[in-house]
């Protein structure tokens, strides 16, 4: 009996954290007891979270607890010690140091067996059963028992850290989820917020702009209209400054002319009044009144002879009508080059709102244009074909003419067998060509040279030519030449955006390949050029359907 009571105050004798007999037995506020060592050590691992609790029951204390020894355990261990007895052998089933302790047990703490995540408890097998009982609690998630379980509870809004951020690589509750939705919101809000309002000044920029241009527009239009109008009554005053002149030459040349008929009339009716006289003399029968009258009827007829008239072709006026013929000419050039100069100004609005360049060729072929060659352009040794569309050398010009061409397939300083299309071209166009032998694929303003060295496509800063070889392509400006690499194709695509200043050579083939790439300005439309080197060469301009 008396060792049934040794062995109940053993127990009793036994730290909870270490399992073994006191050592230096110190009692904290709560009324539990351990070693100096054990309960020191726990607190130091507690010290980082500024809270201190009792491992049996967590009571937690506002401040560390000073320690003192408990004399009185002290002599009960000693005492204990000297009856030579052993401690009862520790029961595994209560928690030691190093394992994690039931929540919910009083007293001596049993193992955990499980760590709910939705209670933020850890349970013994005992205190378990209503987990695997109870329909309450079917959607806890129960986990192997863990000492960090407040590690899994949000600081902010004291939610269990169900999710992981992969932006901030930590996990996080659901009303931090929320929190980081409403912040990425109101960051997406504000952006959004910050493009309408970009969008709104730039949309009142161009309203500012419409008006601008609006009355930029009705101010040209009317100075347009004075202007024309001015004009239009200087022509007009001109055409009938001329008819007067005209006129007034008219006049005088006719009074000359009447003037000179009279005269002549006149000496016509005296001619006529002697040879009447004449005829009358001799029919006289005597022969003195005869010789008497005849001397001086024949002094008379001398005196009157007349040296002739010489009547020119009659071209009177056409030197009138030659010289109103050159200013109507000078005039329609002039008002050729103002219109070019008009056209191209109204391009300049398309900065407002630059296109981007296609990609593909589907997205060309939305700029394609039809194209024809002009046979007023046209070399006379090249025939034109297929609606104007392919260009070739007459066979029976290639002996005269001598073509020649150097290795490299060059242009030759003999002759120079080029045309240039009907159509001008402006904004952004695309066309492709279609091309055997040695040839050049270009575009020239329309008023370049067309005699000398100079005239050939690429040997001028008004024309822009790819060459294309037997062994590649050459890029031709301004007599500047430039190797162009790229695959072979028969086919060649050309791009240009006139307001843009962006002309491109493409080989056409299952996919476009981008031969060479111009940035500069274009002051004049352009038009498209080819140029042939010799009788086994053709170029066409494809259609498009």
């Amino acid at each position: 009996m008396a060792q049934r009571g040794i062995q109940m105050d053993q127990e009793k004798l036994c730290c909870s954290i270490c399992l073994d007999l006191l050592k230096d037995p110190v009692t904290i506020p709560c009324g539990h007891n351990y070693c100096m060592s054990c309960i020191k050590s726990h607190w130091d691992e507690e010290d980082q979270k500024e809270i201190h609790s009792c491992p049996q029951c967590r009571q937690t204390f506002g401040s560390r607890p000073a320690l003192g020894r408990n004399t009185m355990l002290a002599d009960l261990v000693e005492e204990l010690k000297k009856t030579g007895l052993q401690p009862a052998p520790a029961d595994h089933r209560y928690a030691g140091p190093e394992d994690v302790a039931c929540d919910v047990c009083t007293g001596r703490k049993l193992k955990a067996l499980k760590s709910c995540l939705q209670c933020l408890v850890s349970y013994c097998e005992q205190h378990l059963q209503p987990h695997y009982e109870s329909p309450a609690f079917g959607k806890h998630k129960l986990v192997e028992p863990s000492k960090k379980l407040p590690e899994n509870v949000c600081t902010r809004h004291s939610e269990v850290m169900k999710m992981f951020c992969h932006a901030h690589q930590q996990c996080i509750c659901y009303l931090c989820s929320v929190t980081e939705g409403q912040k990425e919101l109101g960051v997406s809000r504000q952006k959004i917020q910050q493009r309408i309002q970009n969008r709104e000044k730039e949309v009142k920029l161009l309203r500012q702009e419409e008006e601008a241009i609006n009355h930029s527009a009705d101010e040209a239009v009317e100075d347009s209209e004075k202007i024309f109008t001015d004009l239009i009554c200087l022509i007009e005053k001109r055409s009938s400054d001329v008819k007067q002149q005209i006129r007034r030459r008219q006049k005088t040349k006719v009074s000359r002319v009447k003037e000179l008929q009279d005269k002549l009339q006149q000496e016509i009716a005296d001619l006529r009044q002697e040879d009447t006289e004449l005829e009358q003399l001799s029919h006289t029968e005597g022969h003195t009144q005869l010789l008497h009258n005849y001397p001086s009827l024949s002094n008379l007829t001398d005196s009157k002879e007349s040296p002739g008239i010489n009547i020119r072709p009659v071209r009177y006026f056409k030197d009138v009508t030659a010289a109103v013929s050159e200013v109507r000419d000078k005039l329609q050039d002039i008002l050729s080059d103002v219109w070019i100069k008009v056209s191209l100004t109204e391009t300049e609005v398309d900065v407002l709102l630059p296109q981007a360049e296609p990609k593909t060729r589907d997205e060309f072929l939305q700029y394609s244009h039809q194209i024809t060659l002009d046979p007023n352009t046209a070399h006379r040794g090249l025939l034109l074909s297929e609606g104007n569309r392919k260009a070739t050398v007459r066979q029976s010009v290639m002996l005269s003419l001598q073509v020649q061409s150097s290795p490299n397939g060059s242009h030759s300083d003999v002759d120079r067998l080029e045309v240039m299309s009907r159509e001008s071209l402006t904004g952004q166009c695309y066309w492709e060509v279609q091309w055997r032998g040695l040839v050049s694929v270009a575009v020239a303003y329309k008023h370049m040279k067309r005699t000398g060295y100079e005239s050939g496509f690429g040997n001028n800063d008004k024309s822009w030519a790819l060459d294309c070889l037997n062994n590649g392509y050459e890029f031709r400006h301004n007599k500047f030449r430039t190797s162009v690499s790229g695959p072979r194709s028969s086919r060649v695509g050309v791009y240009l955006d006139h307001s843009a200043g962006v002309l491109c050579f493409y080989s056409v083939s299952e996919t476009m390949t981008l031969l060479h790439r111009v940035q500069t300005t274009f002051t004049q439309p352009l038009y498209a050029g080819l140029w042939v080197n010799g009788s086994y060469c053709s170029v066409e301009l494809c259609e498009f359907k």
